[in-house]
């Protein structure tokens, strides 16, 4: 790569987590080529801002999850989709990087490929191809030249489906294990009064107004069941903390809901076992060392994809260790005597909770990458990409 070439970078993320990926990256870029040669582009939040992008557009106009909040911002986001592209073209920019949520990323990166396919394309964080539509895998072909993955899995899901070429660059809870490990004296030992129990129902509306009430009548049956008293902490994201307040009223056991990251991470070193939604939360427990069990439902129209799910699980740290030991009871099976049933056997020392613990014990030389930090890595590759585009032009 020429050092005195200027090169301008464009990154395009969808969502506040995306945010926080593109932050890390653009650091990595500066620490690896030069602050004073890179000049950024993209859209983007507050993270992404504060190492020099200048959005586009809010990011918060397009984040949205979940397939009826998307259905419901379509207009808005196929508006933003045209606009991104249009303005990436007329940048010519040295390299795109998208930046996870598929459906507005993914739709950017097609129509730049389409109209300026000297661009290269980098793919921050895979789709869940290896659970549902495996057919994206090898479409991504014609739009991306390299997905920078997330899970140790996935290079070899990629290939074995036809995906792009892909680079296990390391989840970013591996820079933050320090947060959520407990230190001497932090966590307790089995048998120790009160058990410490995190509830996390989820940091979308639609999961905390269908798990909060089973999640209730699962306390209130642990509490008749239970032999050790336990007390319980939610951890809350901001924008449904008060939500969550209000649904925790009419449960028979008063939690203590905390906010911010600080507070969640001190509430899981603290931790003896969680009943939690699927999602990232789960890896993230998992690395604390905190048995669980893991509950979701769904809207009824997203129901029926349940059955194009080809995953052997829906709990990312299941398909981490490649076996299923943290039970997962979802949609009918989600139900409060269910969730007791499996909750109850993680409050003392038995099978049932050494079997999670050896599991996590695991995690970490599965997902190891070495020396480097995942956002030190995936700016290596990133690098390796512009050189790669300068030795063919």
């Amino acid at each position: 790569m020429t050092e005195s070439k200027p090169l301008a970078i464009w990154i395009v993320s969808g969502e506040e987590s995306g945010d926080q990926l593109g932050a890390k990256l653009m650091r990595g870029l500066k620490a690896r080529l030069g602050a004073e040669r890179l000049r950024f582009g993209g859209v983007g939040g507050h993270a992404m801002a504060r190492e020099g992008l200048k959005s586009l557009f809010p990011l918060e106009e397009i984040s949205v999850m979940g397939f009826s909040a998307v259905i419901a911002r379509l207009p808005t986001i196929l508006t933003r989709i045209r606009f991104t592209a249009d303005a990436a073209v007329a940048a010519k920019p040295d390299l795109l990087v998208i930046i996870d949520s598929p459906d507005f990323t993914h739709r950017v990166a097609k129509a730049v490929r389409a109209r300026a396919p000297q661009i290269p394309i980098v793919d921050y964080v895979s789709p869940s191809v290896w659970a549902w539509r495996p057919g994206r895998a090898p479409k991504m072909r014609a739009y991306v030249d390299h997905l920078l993955a997330l899970l140790p899995f996935e290079p070899a899901a990629h290939e074995r489906l036809g995906g792009p070429p892909t680079t296990y660059v390391g989840h970013p809870l591996i820079e933050r294990l320090d947060e959520i490990r407990p230190g001497a004296g932090e966590r307790g030992q089995a048998g120790d009064i009160p058990l410490k129990l995190l509830v996390l129902p989820g940091s979308r509306r639609s999961e905390v107004s269908r798990l909060m009430e089973p999640f209730g009548e699962t306390l209130a049956l642990l509490k008749q069941r239970s032999a050790r008293p336990f007390e319980v902490t939610i951890p809350a994201v901001s924008h449904l903390a008060h939500e969550i307040k209000e649904r925790a009223e009419s449960w028979s056991v008063t939690p203590r809901i905390v906010e911010g990251e600080a507070a969640k991470w001190a509430a899981f070193r603290q931790a003896d076992a969680a009943l939690a939604a699927s999602g990232t939360v789960t890896l993230e427990l998992g690395l604390s060392g905190i048995p669980m069990v893991v509950a979701y439902r769904v809207s009824k129209i997203e129901e029926v994809l349940k059955y194009l799910i080809k995953a052997p699980s829906i709990v990312l740290t299941n398909l981490v260790l490649g076996e299923n030991v943290i039970p997962e009871l979802i949609q009918w099976d989600c139900t409060p005597e269910k969730l007791a049933d499996a909750l109850l056997p993680l409050f003392d020392d038995t099978p049932e909770r050494r079997r999670q613990l050896a599991a996590f014990a695991k995690l970490d030389e599965l997902m190891r990458i070495g020396g480097e930090a995942p956002s030190e890595r995936a700016a290596r590759i990133v690098a390796e990409v512009l050189d790669s585009r300068e030795a063919g032009a």
